[in-house]
């Protein structure tokens, strides 16, 4: 029987730990602090093996069919990668697809190997839901319907906080990305904007608890997407973006954090990001059992000259509880999904993202829902 080696126990990696824990695959959970590993899973009836991360040991451990899933760092996901590959097994992480990654693909094919990625929240729930939306319209496109599509998500403390948001990881990464430009489609062009806080916008989202204000900005490059969506190419984009929400007040809140990572350059300006990166996590990181929250709201509206033709929207409103923080649950529930689809033969091999596949998007949200997760209908704002 296959085995599933887990790497990394950090926030974001419990309760998908502990659902598989639950299963019947037997579990290796790898960890650079064995001690803390042990405290995600203490209680379990069925504790998985715990072992220190060695990549020398885990090479040694790792057989042909077993899975790695990697919720390391970003930047050790290759070295997993290319360890599996070389094992003959799996390969699973919830980040981006990057380069190097992508390059992997025709190695993956050839020996039949899933390397599957984006399977987290944002990137993954994000993708199900808006591939779930495009079958939908699909059947009722007529030419001349210009479409707007928006995907907008966010992390953030359940009861806000004067800062108007907390750290569930590193704040170097979040800092970085406010330091990187993005593209999108606005007004049926290519947009770009070389600083988050330049091109913020508000959204109002049309929730299961009632209408509230966000903030929001466009990340990353939106366009790789509408080849990865299925927009088909004559389509009229008349909006296509993927960007993060934020709580009302949070730019006015982080102006003086703008004005200096505007000013940051070279080594000294590297130094800077990192202490700025440590005093924001004395500040500003989750209390023991805080709470947080996380919102994803997808949408796709078509227009026939100024009137909606059709519209689709979904949206997913979760807080932290006693099985684990919303930000945590989203993320690993979903991984572990993707394990479960690996192990069963659901997915194709070579480098891949969340599934496009109706009955398997239908399967995945059908089990998150099961864990207390509900994806919602979002009405037209």
């Amino acid at each position: 029987m296959p085995t599933v080696h887990w790497l990394g126990a950090g926030l974001s990696s419990a309760p998908g730990i502990r659902r598989l824990a639950g299963g019947d695959t037997p579990l290796v959970l790898w960890n650079r602090t064995p001690a803390r590993a042990r405290a995600t899973v203490a209680g379990l009836p069925n504790p998985p093996g715990i072992r220190e991360l060695d990549f020398s040991a885990l090479s040694a451990a790792v057989n042909p069919g077993d899975v790695l899933v990697s919720m390391l760092p970003a930047d050790l996901h290759l070295k997993v990668a290319r360890l599996a590959l070389d094992s003959g097994a799996h390969f699973i992480s919830s980040s981006y697809i990057a380069p190097d990654m992508q390059d992997l693909d025709s190695e993956g094919r050839t020996r039949g190997l899933c390397l599957v990625n984006e399977v987290g929240l944002d990137p993954g729930l994000d993708h199900l839901l808006a591939h779930r939306l495009l079958h939908a319209y699909r059947p009722l496109h007529q030419e001349g319907h210009r479409l707007r599509f928006r995907s907008w998500c966010g992390g953030f403390p359940a009861l806000a906080n004067d800062f108007r948001y907390k750290f569930s990881w590193s704040p170097v990464g979040v800092l970085r990305a406010l330091r990187s430009p993005s593209r999108c489609v606005e007004n049926g062009k290519e947009k770009i904007v070389q600083r988050p806080w330049q091109g913020l916008s508000r959204y109002e989202a049309a929730l299961p608890g009632g209408h509230e204000q966000f903030e929001a900005y466009a990340n990353r490059d939106s366009l790789p997407f509408i080849n990865q969506y299925g927009f088909d190419a004559g389509w009229k984009l008349d909006q296509f973006v993927r960007g993060t929400l934020r709580l009302d007040g949070w730019a006015a809140a982080w102006r003086p954090l703008f004005e200096e990572l505007d000013t940051l350059e070279g080594e000294s300006g590297e130094l800077r990001l990192q202490a700025l990166g440590a005093e924001l996590w004395e500040k500003y990181a989750y209390d023991e059992g805080e709470a947080d929250r996380v919102v994803l709201c997808v949408e796709l509206e078509a227009l026939d000259g100024d009137t909606c033709a059709w519209h689709g929207g979904l949206c997913i409103d979760a807080r932290g509880n006693d099985t684990g923080s919303a930000m945590g649950r989203l993320v690993s529930h979903t991984v572990s999904f993707a394990v479960d689809s690996v192990l069963a033969g659901e997915l194709p091999s070579g480098v891949s993202a969340a599934p496009a596949d109706p009955a398997l998007i239908d399967k995945w949200l059908c089990a998150l829902a099961e864990l207390g997760d509900e994806v919602h209908t979002l009405p037209r704002s």
